[in-house]
Protein backbone atom coordinates (compact mmCIF):
# COMPACT_ATOMS: atom_id res chain seq x y z
CA UNK A 1 0.00 0.00 0.00
CA UNK A 2 1.57 3.04 -0.91
CA UNK A 3 -0.33 5.73 1.35
CA UNK A 4 -1.90 2.66 3.93
CA UNK A 5 -4.26 4.74 5.09
CA UNK A 6 -6.63 2.50 6.59
CA UNK A 7 -10.82 2.67 5.99
CA UNK A 8 -13.77 2.10 6.77
CA UNK A 9 -17.56 1.63 4.94
CA UNK A 10 -18.56 3.91 7.72
CA UNK A 11 -16.82 6.49 9.27
CA UNK A 12 -15.84 8.89 12.45
CA UNK A 13 -17.40 12.51 12.61
CA UNK A 14 -15.66 14.98 14.39
CA UNK A 15 -17.63 18.44 15.30
CA UNK A 16 -16.68 21.13 12.97
CA UNK A 17 -16.77 25.11 13.66
CA UNK A 18 -20.59 25.17 13.74
CA UNK A 19 -21.33 22.15 11.92
CA UNK A 20 -21.61 18.61 12.60
CA UNK A 21 -20.09 15.90 10.54
CA UNK A 22 -21.34 12.73 9.68
CA UNK A 23 -18.31 11.15 9.17
CA UNK A 24 -15.91 8.50 10.74
CA UNK A 25 -18.55 8.97 12.82
CA UNK A 26 -20.75 10.90 14.04
CA UNK A 27 -24.33 11.10 13.85
CA UNK A 28 -27.14 9.90 12.84
CA UNK A 29 -28.02 6.17 12.85
CA UNK A 30 -26.45 3.93 10.68
CA UNK A 31 -25.92 3.85 7.03
CA UNK A 32 -23.89 0.63 8.14
CA UNK A 33 -27.32 -2.03 8.69
CA UNK A 34 -26.27 -4.11 11.45
CA UNK A 35 -23.24 -3.06 11.12
CA UNK A 36 -23.51 0.42 12.72
CA UNK A 37 -22.43 0.97 16.24
CA UNK A 38 -24.65 0.72 18.90
CA UNK A 39 -24.38 1.86 22.33
CA UNK A 40 -22.57 -0.68 24.82
CA UNK A 41 -21.53 -0.14 28.32
CA UNK A 42 -17.56 0.30 28.27
CA UNK A 43 -16.91 -0.94 31.75
CA UNK A 44 -19.55 -3.75 31.16
CA UNK A 45 -18.75 -4.92 27.29
CA UNK A 46 -14.60 -5.07 28.24
CA UNK A 47 -13.52 -7.83 30.10
CA UNK A 48 -10.37 -8.89 31.42
CA UNK A 49 -7.98 -10.00 28.04
CA UNK A 50 -8.81 -6.38 26.48
CA UNK A 51 -7.49 -4.74 29.97
CA UNK A 52 -4.42 -6.83 30.46
CA UNK A 53 -3.64 -6.47 26.79
CA UNK A 54 -3.98 -2.77 26.65
CA UNK A 55 -3.23 0.70 28.34
CA UNK A 56 -6.43 2.04 27.89
CA UNK A 57 -9.35 3.11 30.24
CA UNK A 58 -12.58 1.56 29.53
CA UNK A 59 -14.15 3.39 31.95
CA UNK A 60 -13.06 6.63 30.44
CA UNK A 61 -11.94 6.32 26.84
CA UNK A 62 -11.13 9.12 25.00
CA UNK A 63 -12.96 11.50 22.21
CA UNK A 64 -12.18 10.95 18.82
CA UNK A 65 -14.52 14.17 17.84
CA UNK A 66 -12.22 16.84 17.22
CA UNK A 67 -13.58 20.67 17.78
CA UNK A 68 -12.01 22.82 14.58
CA UNK A 69 -11.41 26.34 15.36
CA UNK A 70 -13.29 28.99 13.30
CA UNK A 71 -10.22 29.27 10.60
CA UNK A 72 -11.36 25.39 9.49
CA UNK A 73 -14.71 26.16 8.82
CA UNK A 74 -14.45 25.77 4.70
CA UNK A 75 -12.90 22.33 5.61
CA UNK A 76 -16.64 21.15 6.18
CA UNK A 77 -17.03 20.55 2.28
CA UNK A 78 -14.01 18.84 1.82
CA UNK A 79 -15.02 16.04 4.15
CA UNK A 80 -14.72 12.66 2.51
CA UNK A 81 -16.49 11.38 5.29
CA UNK A 82 -19.47 8.62 3.92
CA UNK A 83 -23.05 10.02 5.22
CA UNK A 84 -25.07 8.17 7.24
CA UNK A 85 -21.96 7.27 9.37
CA UNK A 86 -21.82 7.25 13.01
CA UNK A 87 -19.17 8.28 15.57
CA UNK A 88 -18.67 6.84 18.42
CA UNK A 89 -15.04 6.49 20.85
CA UNK A 90 -15.61 3.01 21.14
CA UNK A 91 -15.28 2.41 17.71
CA UNK A 92 -12.31 4.84 17.43
CA UNK A 93 -10.91 2.80 19.82
CA UNK A 94 -10.65 -0.21 18.42
CA UNK A 95 -9.70 1.59 15.06
CA UNK A 96 -6.91 2.24 17.03
CA UNK A 97 -5.99 -1.19 18.75
CA UNK A 98 -6.19 -2.54 15.38
CA UNK A 99 -3.94 0.29 13.73
CA UNK A 100 -1.11 -0.68 16.21
CA UNK A 101 -1.92 -4.58 16.04
CA UNK A 102 1.02 -6.33 14.67
CA UNK A 103 -0.70 -9.25 14.38
CA UNK A 104 -2.30 -7.81 11.50
CA UNK A 105 0.51 -9.06 9.64
CA UNK A 106 1.12 -12.88 8.61
CA UNK A 107 4.27 -13.39 11.21
CA UNK A 108 3.34 -10.76 13.76
CA UNK A 109 5.69 -8.32 12.93
CA UNK A 110 3.63 -5.42 11.28
CA UNK A 111 1.38 -3.36 11.80
CA UNK A 112 0.15 0.05 10.02
CA UNK A 113 1.70 1.93 12.33
CA UNK A 114 4.63 0.23 11.65
CA UNK A 115 4.62 2.58 8.31
CA UNK A 116 2.82 5.29 9.92
CA UNK A 117 4.35 6.09 13.14
CA UNK A 118 2.90 8.99 15.10
CA UNK A 119 6.23 11.16 15.57
CA UNK A 120 6.71 11.82 11.89
CA UNK A 121 3.00 12.82 11.08
CA UNK A 122 1.86 9.19 10.40
CA UNK A 123 4.53 8.55 7.79
CA UNK A 124 7.25 6.55 7.76
CA UNK A 125 11.02 8.03 8.23
CA UNK A 126 12.36 5.54 4.92
CA UNK A 127 12.26 6.28 1.82
CA UNK A 128 10.40 2.72 1.24
CA UNK A 129 9.26 0.42 4.20
CA UNK A 130 10.56 -2.52 5.40
CA UNK A 131 7.45 -5.84 4.43
CA UNK A 132 6.63 -7.84 6.75
CA UNK A 133 9.36 -10.78 5.58
CA UNK A 134 11.96 -8.17 6.68
CA UNK A 135 13.45 -9.00 2.94
CA UNK A 136 11.62 -7.10 0.60
CA UNK A 137 10.27 -2.97 0.71
CA UNK A 138 7.38 -1.34 -0.87
CA UNK A 139 7.91 0.48 -3.91
CA UNK A 140 6.36 4.17 -2.96
CA UNK A 141 6.84 6.10 0.20
CA UNK A 142 4.55 6.09 3.00
CA UNK A 143 2.02 8.61 2.91
CA UNK A 144 1.30 11.13 5.39
CA UNK A 145 -2.34 10.64 7.15
CA UNK A 146 -2.89 13.96 8.46
CA UNK A 147 -6.02 15.64 7.38
CA UNK A 148 -6.33 12.39 5.19
CA UNK A 149 -10.48 13.48 5.51
CA UNK A 150 -10.07 16.70 3.70
CA UNK A 151 -9.40 15.43 0.48
CA UNK A 152 -12.82 15.87 -1.05
CA UNK A 153 -12.64 13.25 -3.92
CA UNK A 154 -11.76 10.30 -1.15
CA UNK A 155 -9.83 8.12 -3.32
CA UNK A 156 -6.29 6.82 -1.57
CA UNK A 157 -2.90 5.98 -2.41
CA UNK A 158 -0.83 8.10 -4.39
CA UNK A 159 -2.29 6.49 -7.47
CA UNK A 160 -5.81 7.15 -6.14
CA UNK A 161 -6.34 3.66 -7.36
CA UNK A 162 -8.53 3.05 -4.32
CA UNK A 163 -12.29 4.89 -4.44
CA UNK A 164 -12.21 5.37 -0.79
CA UNK A 165 -10.93 5.15 2.38
CA UNK A 166 -13.14 2.45 3.81
CA UNK A 167 -11.87 0.13 0.55
CA UNK A 168 -8.47 1.11 0.96
CA UNK A 169 -7.83 0.24 4.40
CA UNK A 170 -7.50 -3.50 4.13
CA UNK A 171 -5.44 -3.58 1.18
CA UNK A 172 -2.07 -3.50 2.99
CA UNK A 173 -3.04 -6.02 4.94
CA UNK A 174 -3.53 -7.87 1.90
CA UNK A 175 -0.50 -7.02 -0.12
CA UNK A 176 2.52 -9.63 -0.60
CA UNK A 177 4.82 -7.46 0.61
CA UNK A 178 3.95 -5.37 3.53
CA UNK A 179 1.14 -7.49 5.68
CA UNK A 180 1.39 -10.55 3.61
CA UNK A 181 -2.39 -11.81 3.69
CA UNK A 182 -2.42 -12.40 -0.23
CA UNK A 183 -5.02 -14.75 -1.67
CA UNK A 184 -1.45 -17.16 -1.31
CA UNK A 185 -2.22 -16.63 2.02
CA UNK A 186 -5.71 -17.05 2.69
CA UNK A 187 -6.26 -13.20 2.48
CA UNK A 188 -9.33 -11.93 4.42
CA UNK A 189 -10.69 -14.87 5.57
CA UNK A 190 -7.58 -16.26 7.27
CA UNK A 191 -7.20 -12.69 9.26
CA UNK A 192 -10.63 -12.28 10.60
CA UNK A 193 -10.53 -16.18 12.11
CA UNK A 194 -7.25 -15.45 13.38
CA UNK A 195 -8.25 -12.39 15.18
CA UNK A 196 -11.29 -14.56 16.45
CA UNK A 197 -8.74 -16.58 18.03
CA UNK A 198 -7.48 -13.48 20.25
CA UNK A 199 -9.32 -12.94 23.66
CA UNK A 200 -9.84 -8.87 23.09
CA UNK A 201 -10.88 -8.81 20.03
CA UNK A 202 -14.34 -10.48 20.74
CA UNK A 203 -14.56 -7.91 23.52
CA UNK A 204 -13.60 -5.26 21.64
CA UNK A 205 -16.56 -5.45 18.80
CA UNK A 206 -18.41 -6.17 21.54
CA UNK A 207 -17.51 -2.68 22.75
CA UNK A 208 -18.01 -1.36 19.84
CA UNK A 209 -20.69 -2.90 18.01
CA UNK A 210 -22.62 -4.66 20.58
CA UNK A 211 -21.27 -8.08 20.19
CA UNK A 212 -18.79 -10.16 19.30
CA UNK A 213 -18.50 -10.61 15.85
CA UNK A 214 -15.83 -9.98 13.64
CA UNK A 215 -16.15 -8.84 10.68
CA UNK A 216 -13.97 -7.25 7.42
CA UNK A 217 -16.70 -4.63 7.07
CA UNK A 218 -16.57 -3.45 10.84
CA UNK A 219 -12.45 -3.85 10.65
CA UNK A 220 -12.87 -1.09 7.94
CA UNK A 221 -15.26 1.08 10.19
CA UNK A 222 -12.70 1.00 13.09
CA UNK A 223 -10.09 1.70 11.36
CA UNK A 224 -11.31 4.87 9.23
CA UNK A 225 -12.79 6.00 11.81
CA UNK A 226 -9.91 5.98 13.45
CA UNK A 227 -8.06 7.60 10.70
CA UNK A 228 -10.03 10.41 9.80
CA UNK A 229 -10.04 11.49 13.87
CA UNK A 230 -5.95 12.35 12.80
CA UNK A 231 -6.82 16.13 12.06
CA UNK A 232 -4.38 18.88 12.64
CA UNK A 233 -5.19 22.29 14.09
CA UNK A 234 -2.50 23.20 16.47
CA UNK A 235 0.77 24.36 14.29
CA UNK A 236 2.08 27.65 14.36
CA UNK A 237 0.73 28.67 11.13
CA UNK A 238 -2.64 28.10 12.74
CA UNK A 239 -2.00 29.86 15.68
CA UNK A 240 -0.90 32.89 13.63
CA UNK A 241 -3.60 32.72 11.03
CA UNK A 242 -6.71 32.04 13.66
CA UNK A 243 -5.57 35.65 14.15
CA UNK A 244 -6.25 37.40 10.81
CA UNK A 245 -8.81 34.88 9.73
CA UNK A 246 -12.03 37.11 8.75
CA UNK A 247 -14.66 35.27 6.65
CA UNK A 248 -15.67 38.22 5.25
CA UNK A 249 -12.62 38.88 3.46
CA UNK A 250 -12.29 36.94 -0.58
CA UNK A 251 -9.49 35.32 0.96
CA UNK A 252 -10.41 34.55 3.93
CA UNK A 253 -7.18 37.35 5.29
CA UNK A 254 -4.92 34.39 3.86
CA UNK A 255 -2.83 37.55 2.26
CA UNK A 256 -2.68 39.06 5.40
CA UNK A 257 1.15 38.90 7.44
CA UNK A 258 0.70 36.49 10.16
CA UNK A 259 1.25 37.79 13.41
CA UNK A 260 4.11 35.82 15.49
CA UNK A 261 5.83 34.29 12.72
CA UNK A 262 9.33 35.21 11.67
CA UNK A 263 9.90 37.91 8.90
CA UNK A 264 11.43 34.82 6.68
CA UNK A 265 8.36 32.51 7.68
CA UNK A 266 6.12 35.62 6.78
CA UNK A 267 7.75 35.97 3.27
CA UNK A 268 7.55 32.13 3.06
CA UNK A 269 3.94 32.37 3.74
CA UNK A 270 3.41 35.38 1.00
CA UNK A 271 5.02 33.20 -1.92
CA UNK A 272 3.18 29.90 -1.05
CA UNK A 273 -0.31 32.14 -0.86
CA UNK A 274 -0.17 33.91 -3.61
CA UNK A 275 -0.14 33.87 -7.46
CA UNK A 276 3.04 35.13 -9.79
CA UNK A 277 0.71 38.10 -10.81
CA UNK A 278 1.73 39.15 -7.33
CA UNK A 279 5.06 38.25 -6.38
CA UNK A 280 3.87 34.35 -5.41
CA UNK A 281 4.64 31.01 -6.40
CA UNK A 282 0.61 29.96 -6.42
CA UNK A 283 1.36 26.82 -4.13
CA UNK A 284 -1.76 27.14 -2.40
CA UNK A 285 -3.97 26.96 -5.52
CA UNK A 286 -3.43 23.30 -5.13
CA UNK A 287 -2.37 22.88 -1.43
CA UNK A 288 -5.43 24.27 -0.21
CA UNK A 289 -5.48 26.38 2.96
CA UNK A 290 -6.31 25.63 6.03
CA UNK A 291 -6.26 21.61 5.73
CA UNK A 292 -3.34 22.33 3.30
CA UNK A 293 -4.65 19.16 1.72
CA UNK A 294 -4.43 18.60 -2.09
CA UNK A 295 -7.49 20.59 -4.25
CA UNK A 296 -10.02 18.17 -5.64
CA UNK A 297 -9.45 18.99 -9.25
CA UNK A 298 -5.45 18.82 -9.03
CA UNK A 299 -3.60 16.68 -11.69
CA UNK A 300 0.07 15.84 -11.62
CA UNK A 301 3.09 17.94 -10.38
CA UNK A 302 5.79 16.93 -13.67
CA UNK A 303 7.91 15.08 -11.69
CA UNK A 304 8.40 13.04 -14.51
CA UNK A 305 8.48 13.68 -18.71
CA UNK A 306 5.34 12.28 -20.69
CA UNK A 307 3.78 11.45 -17.59
CA UNK A 308 -0.06 10.14 -18.09
CA UNK A 309 -0.66 9.27 -14.08
CA UNK A 310 -2.60 11.36 -12.09
CA UNK A 311 -1.42 11.59 -8.56
CA UNK A 312 -2.24 13.08 -5.33
CA UNK A 313 -0.57 14.05 -2.60
CA UNK A 314 -1.48 14.07 1.31
CA UNK A 315 -1.60 17.63 3.39
CA UNK A 316 1.10 19.68 3.60
CA UNK A 317 0.61 19.29 7.73
CA UNK A 318 3.91 17.93 9.62
CA UNK A 319 5.54 17.83 6.11
CA UNK A 320 8.73 19.21 7.71
CA UNK A 321 8.75 15.27 9.95
CA UNK A 322 8.44 13.72 6.36
CA UNK A 323 11.94 12.51 5.63
CA UNK A 324 11.27 11.34 2.16
CA UNK A 325 8.83 13.75 -0.57
CA UNK A 326 6.96 12.76 -3.58
CA UNK A 327 5.16 9.48 -4.19
CA UNK A 328 8.23 7.32 -4.94
CA UNK A 329 10.44 9.63 -2.31
CA UNK A 330 12.44 10.31 -4.69
CA UNK A 331 13.52 14.07 -2.93
CA UNK A 332 15.02 13.64 0.21
CA UNK A 333 14.79 17.64 1.75
CA UNK A 334 12.21 20.23 1.13
CA UNK A 335 15.19 22.93 -0.46
CA UNK A 336 15.15 19.89 -3.16
CA UNK A 337 11.06 19.64 -3.30
CA UNK A 338 11.03 23.70 -3.85
CA UNK A 339 13.47 23.28 -6.60
CA UNK A 340 11.60 21.15 -8.46
CA UNK A 341 8.34 23.49 -8.71
CA UNK A 342 10.60 26.59 -9.81
CA UNK A 343 13.09 24.90 -11.99
CA UNK A 344 12.21 21.32 -12.59
CA UNK A 345 8.71 20.45 -13.98
CA UNK A 346 8.16 18.56 -16.82
CA UNK A 347 6.10 18.01 -19.33
CA UNK A 348 3.32 15.37 -20.18
CA UNK A 349 -0.40 15.05 -20.32
CA UNK A 350 -1.17 14.77 -16.45
CA UNK A 351 0.55 18.11 -15.98
CA UNK A 352 -1.70 20.44 -13.78
CA UNK A 353 -2.90 23.47 -15.57
CA UNK A 354 -1.23 25.46 -12.46
CA UNK A 355 2.13 24.31 -13.30
CA UNK A 356 1.90 25.62 -16.94
CA UNK A 357 2.64 29.51 -18.33
CA UNK A 358 0.89 31.25 -20.59
CA UNK A 359 2.43 29.85 -23.57
CA UNK A 360 0.65 25.76 -22.19
CA UNK A 361 4.88 24.73 -21.32
CA UNK A 362 5.76 24.25 -17.96
CA UNK A 363 6.12 27.09 -16.06
CA UNK A 364 9.93 28.16 -14.58
CA UNK A 365 9.90 30.30 -11.76
CA UNK A 366 13.19 30.44 -10.34
CA UNK A 367 14.05 30.93 -6.85
CA UNK A 368 16.55 33.28 -5.09
CA UNK A 369 17.88 31.13 -2.35
CA UNK A 370 16.70 33.26 0.16
CA UNK A 371 13.62 32.86 -1.21
CA UNK A 372 14.40 29.27 -1.21
CA UNK A 373 15.12 28.98 2.65
CA UNK A 374 11.47 31.16 3.38
CA UNK A 375 9.44 28.90 1.64
CA UNK A 376 11.20 25.95 4.11
CA UNK A 377 11.21 28.00 6.67
CA UNK A 378 7.23 28.42 5.99
CA UNK A 379 6.39 24.87 5.58
CA UNK A 380 7.74 24.21 8.81
CA UNK A 381 5.57 26.17 10.24
CA UNK A 382 2.72 23.93 9.69
CA UNK A 383 4.20 21.10 11.94
CA UNK A 384 1.58 20.37 14.57
CA UNK A 385 3.54 18.87 17.81
CA UNK A 386 0.40 18.27 19.68
CA UNK A 387 -0.60 15.48 17.25
CA UNK A 388 2.85 14.11 17.25
CA UNK A 389 1.75 13.98 20.86
CA UNK A 390 -1.61 13.10 20.97
CA UNK A 391 -1.97 10.24 23.49
CA UNK A 392 -5.39 9.23 21.90
CA UNK A 393 -3.41 8.50 18.53
CA UNK A 394 -0.40 6.03 20.66
CA UNK A 395 0.25 2.83 20.70
CA UNK A 396 -2.38 1.48 23.01
CA UNK A 397 -0.61 -1.59 23.84
CA UNK A 398 1.43 -2.91 27.25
Amino acid sequence: MHSKPWISRTALIIAGAAFLLAGCGGGGGGGGGSDAPVQASSTAATTQAAVAALNVDFGNLPDYTTTLPAHYASAAALDNTPAGAVSKKEVATLGRVLFYDRRLSLNDTKSCASCHQQSTDFADIDRFSMGFAGTDRTTAHSMRLANLRFWQPGSMFWDRRAASLETQSVMPIQHPVEMGFDASNGGMTVLVDKLRSITYYPELFTLAFGDGTVTEERMQLALAQYMRSIVSVNSRWDSAYAQVFNPSLPDKGLSLPAPGLTEQEDRGRHLFMNFPSKGGMSCAACHVPPTFALKGTTQSNGLDEGETKIFKSPSLKNVANSGAFMHDGRFSTLEEVVEHYATGVKDGPALDKNMRGPDGLPRLRPVTPDDKAALVAFLKTLSDPVLAADPRFSDPFR
